[in-house]
């Protein structure tokens, strides 16, 4: 049996959707806070249960019989995240589970200068001390980060953000099927995988290009002072931690923590991965 969490997630959905072009649907679980949303996937065989990492208890009859349980990684930071992993981490050890796999992120690091890399880290940590056998799947940074960064573009043509680096944006499509391959047992790694990335690390100037080229439009890079970017964010609206969070993201592409290219991920799936080009095309044909 393998169980997912987050199964009704952007990443976690997918997974699924990819799992089941391996397995029986039978070998399936989820674990989701809403069990009503992942009604398609019981209708398919798949088997639904409630669970939350904020209730543990719940967790214990999620993962029941897991043979390898796949934690996707909250959407929070600092120690709500890790409070949170952890929870989930302990009940899996309860349900004796067999393997943990976990959505970690290219950059994982305690002195990484992005929150969620530390997070990462440190989830690592605790999942090394179970003593169970684990994987960390070092995702690439994902390109749907940078579309979003990139939507207030498409009708002003200025790449209005601070100061960046390369950074290897990476399909969820991808990273999803790569997980399935690896949960269906075709692969297999200890600890954590090498990054698994898209083919190129871009930065911002070379997505101006790409944007330019894909529209037939101009499009311009301007740098936005750390401090200026900021005062923006809080003036639309985004709390601080937020806004803090969005420009350590900078912070870190500057120091180099996303730029590693790796065939990893082009192996798992047997072809190149998607390039941020495609993808740009795809949401923006949207």
């Amino acid at each position: 049996m393998i169980i997912v969490t987050g199964a009704t997630g952007k990443l976690g959905r997918r997974t699924v959707d990819r799992l089941l072009e391996h397995v029986p649907a039978d070998r399936v679980g989820v674990s989701v806070r809403d069990p009503r949303k992942a009604q398609d996937l019981a209708d398919r065989g798949v088997r639904v249960r409630q669970g939350s990492f904020d209730d543990p208890t719940s967790l214990a009859h999620s993962f029941e019989g897991a043979e390898q349980l796949l934690l996707v990684s909250l959407d929070r930071i600092g120690q709500e995240c890790v409070s949170g992993h952890r929870a989930a981490i302990d009940a899996a050890v309860r349900a004796g589970v067999g393997r943990i796999l976990y959505t970690s992120q290219m950059g994982a690091a305690h002195d990484s200068r992005f929150q969620a890399c530390r997070d990462h880290a440190q989830t690592e940590e605790l999942l090394h001390a179970t003593g169970l056998p684990w994987t960390a799947l070092r995702n690439g940074f994902y390109a749907s980060s940078a579309l979003q960064f990139l939507e207030p573009t498409r009708h002003t043509g200025d790449i209005a953000l601070p100061a960046d680096g390369p950074v290897a944006w990476t399909g969820h499509d991808d990273l999803a099927e790569a997980t399935a391959v690896i949960l269906a047992e075709k692969a297999r790694f200890e600890g954590p995988t090498p990054p698994l990335t898209g083919p190129a690390a871009l930065d911002f100037d070379t997505i101006a290009e790409i944007a330019s080229k894909t529209t037939g439009r101009s499009f311009t890079r301007t740098v936005v002072p750390d401090d200026v970017f900021r005062e923006q964010a809080l003036a639309h609206g985004a709390p601080a931690e937020i806004a803090d969070l969005m420009l350590s993201i900078f912070a870190a592409a500057r120091n180099g923590e996303f730029s590693a290219v790796d065939s990893t991920l082009a192996e798992l799936i047997g072809r190149e991965p998607a390039t941020f080009r495609s993808q740009l095309e795809g949401a923006w044909a949207e």
